[in-house]
């Protein structure tokens, strides 16, 4: 690890999730004290106690993404405990339904993702942007699997969803720049460590590829011929967070391996 987050404060939503608890682990190893946060406090847990395993230090919050007043009494807490917040990373789920196509998809399930991630990350960025904003800096993180660039069948609003995140993205990078707020997004998709059977079947449904054939098809159409890893992303999360990257906002970074060439 080359990139140092010491003396940082970050949120991680979602850290619960297979990507969340890479992220939060990563940040916790280049020295940041990252509070984790989600609806469950099960697996926050269990990232937690990698991560002070490891050395790291780590707080759990149960927080719902979603709820607004929730995710701004989070914000100020983490204000009182930490002084401040430098980095907010919004990594939860949407809710996303493949495999069906435009024409027979229920209207509930195309729009979803796109309320649900629009929302979600809004929420969360909103209320961690209005504490950079006061103290001069901070770094806002999303992350959309580039389904906004291109076209394929059986997708659902996957492609919708990512395209409303990412303006979200660019109209608040130009909103809070002047404060010397950063908002930055990643792409990737098929992060191969994360990927398991259940995941897949639950997004595509019965006719849904094993994690095993996934991983093969994807990898075969990326232009490395492999697909990305949960360290992979977390180290380009760590480096985008830090000062490494002080003159990159309001654009998005490819971590998909060649998925999408953009």
């Amino acid at each position: 690890m080359t990139h140092t987050l010491e003396n940082r404060t970050a949120i991680v939503h979602g850290a619960g999730g297979s990507l969340g608890g890479g992220v939060a682990r990563a940040f916790a190893a280049a020295g940041a004290r990252v509070f984790l946060a989600g609806r469950r406090a099960g697996p926050l847990e269990a990232v937690a106690t990698d991560i002070a395993a490891a050395g790291g230090a780590a707080e759990v919050d149960v927080v719902d993404a979603l709820d607004e007043a929730a995710v701004e009494a989070h914000a100020a807490s983490v204000v009182d405990r930490a002084g401040r917040i430098d980095v907010s990373f919004n990594l939860i789920t949407r809710g996303d339904v493949q495999g069906v196509a435009l024409l027979d998809i229920a209207a509930g399930d195309l729009l979803r993702p796109v309320t649900t991630g629009l929302m979600a990350n809004f929420l969360t960025a909103r209320a961690a942007a209005r504490r950079m904003v006061e103290q001069g800096s901070g770094v806002i993180l999303h992350l959309t699997s580039a389904s906004s660039q291109g076209s394929a069948p059986g997708m659902g609003g996957t492609g919708a969803a990512d395209a409303a995140t990412e303006a979200f993205m660019r109209d608040l990078a130009a909103e809070v720049g002047p404060q010397g707020v950063r908002v930055v997004g990643l792409w990737t998709a098929g992060v191969g460590d994360t990927l398991t059977d259940e995941k897949l079947a639950a997004v595509a449904g019965p006719n849904a590829p094993t994690a095993a054939q996934a991983v093969a098809g994807l990898s075969q159409a990326s232009a490395l011929r492999r697909v990305p890893m949960t360290p992979q992303v977390a180290d380009v999360a760590t480096f985008l967070a830090g000062d490494g990257a002080a003159a990159i906002t309001g654009t998005i970074v490819n971590v998909t391996a060649g998925l999408v060439l953009r």
